[in-house]
């Protein structure tokens, strides 16, 4: 029989492993939350110094970026051009597709299907992305290149073609376990009122899980924005202010692959250009991520 001893110990052990347990549940958000300060720490520290050179007027509004040559120009809208074209002919495969599929897993698929499909697909979102590059690259511009005989071999058209089937994954995988959230009175309620199932899907399904859509819609346009591989080795890596996808052109983050491979002397107003570009694509990514958050606010249902 234990005596009130033996339990007020078991006690405090007790009460000591949940302080632990705490501990390493603080410690870990904690490293989190240090690691974004930090980055952004080191962004607007080195972009303070290249700003102090540059003026912002010129880096927002100058139609040049030729930082790493004696008549210097740094518009960092030649970047963004690249960056934003990319990004919307990326998402212009995504985002249908991407819907598309989700749907039919959701509302159509069996289960045995759904249950190979869905592994496979997913599958497709870690393949490394300089694979992807390659492929785009070596495979789909030649390809495109039947089609339009005047396409240069390094474009912005296959970069973004290729971006957009990896990110797919992201936006199917996503929206699927939206649509899968939703109850399924709902849809019972719809067929007794005589709807279709792509009736159902598309009227019932769709809005109720508008908040979980537009999340995996946010995702994959901050993972087109951010990324570096694919566009470094298939769109060619020369600024160029265009929204022609069938021109060659630099994004913000081939530009930082490209400066960071390079050998130029730490603190040089070049180098300093990478952290200028850095925190102009942190804030684009952030716009996006808050407009993602609105949008789960304003369209959540709980049910």
């Amino acid at each position: 029989m234990s005596t009130p001893s033996d339990r007020l110990k078991v006690d405090h052990f007790r009460h000591l492993k949940e302080r632990m347990v705490e501990s390493v549940m603080f410690l870990a958000a904690f490293v989190s939350v240090f690691t974004t300060m930090g980055i952004v720490y080191i962004l607007v520290s080195e972009s303070v110094v290249f700003f102090q050179t540059v003026p912002l007027f010129d880096f927002l509004f100058d139609t040049q970026w030729t930082p790493l040559f004696d008549d210097a120009h740094y518009g960092i809208m030649v970047l963004l051009s690249g960056t934003l074209t990319s990004s919307a002919v990326a998402l212009m495969v995504a985002i249908p597709l991407g819907t598309i599929i989700a749907i039919y897993l959701s509302e159509f698929a069996p289960f045995a299907v759904r249950e190979i499909a869905k592994p496979f697909l997913e599958l497709l979102g870690g393949v490394p992305t300089i694979i992807y590059g390659y492929f785009a690259l070596v495979f789909l511009t030649p390809l495109l290149q039947h089609i339009y005989p005047d396409l240069p071999g390094f474009n912005l058209l296959s970069a973004g073609l290729v971006m957009g089937i990896m990110i797919i994954p992201y936006v199917a995988s996503l929206s699927e376990d939206a649509m899968k959230a939703v109850p399924m009175a709902l849809r019972e309620g719809s067929y007794a009122m005589g709807a279709t199932r792509l009736q159902t899907a598309l009227r019932v399904v769709m809005p109720a899980a508008t908040s979980g859509i537009a999340s995996a819609y946010i995702l994959g346009i901050s993972r087109a924005v951010g990324e570096t591989m694919i566009l470094a080795v298939a769109a060619g890596m020369q600024p160029n202010l265009t929204f022609n996808p069938t021109e060659p052109g630099a994004t913000i983050t081939s530009y930082i692959v490209q400066v960071a491979l390079g050998d130029l002397p730490h603190g040089s107003i070049g180098y300093q250009t990478i952290f200028a570009a850095g925190l102009t694509l942190m804030l684009m990514t952030l716009a996006f991520n808050l407009l993602g958050y609105y949008m789960r606010k304003k369209f959540r249902e709980v049910y």
